[in-house]
């Protein structure tokens, strides 16, 4: 039964591990946030499986653009990583009526920067009105 045990612990060890460094190979596979405008940034540009919670319509997707507390978003309707530390994003927001291109760059191993390119402005609900973000959008990598 012991030796069942450390089996065990060292199988989900090294599950981990292998998880941790897929990630790090993997920049854009990750949860985003900025607390100042209380919004994040769910994204998997590499196998675009992310679904959005109570928005399962839209199928798998590589990302959306979330308000905490909220269930508006901006849809990544579709994105081309450049390279390590670029990628160029389309978003669309959830009423359809709006869109933009983005680019998403790595700034340093825990920070990134949403930069509005062109099309319309991102705007997110904040307390019964709508809130402009900035153009450049610092964001922070949970860990």
């Amino acid at each position: 039964m012991t030796k069942k045990i450390i089996l065990y612990v060292v199988l989900m060890l090294a599950t981990t591990g292998t998880k941790a460094q897929q990630n790090e190979a993997q920049p854009f596979r990750a949860y985003l946030y900025n607390n100042e405008y209380n919004v994040y940034l769910r994204i998997n540009l590499y196998d675009q499986d992310i679904t959005i919670p109570g928005q399962e319509l839209y199928g798998q997707l590589p990302g959306f653009l979330g308000k905490l507390h909220n269930s508006f978003c901006w849809v990544i309707t579709s994105c081309r990583v450049k390279d390590d530390t670029e990628a160029e994003l389309q978003l669309i927001n959830d009423f359809g009526s709006e869109d933009l291109t983005a680019t998403l760059t790595i700034t340093n191993d825990s920070t990134y920067v949403l930069r509005q390119i062109n099309g319309s402005s991102l705007k997110v609900p904040n307390k019964g009105k709508w809130q402009k973000l900035p153009k450049a959008l610092e964001l922070k990598k949970k860990k």
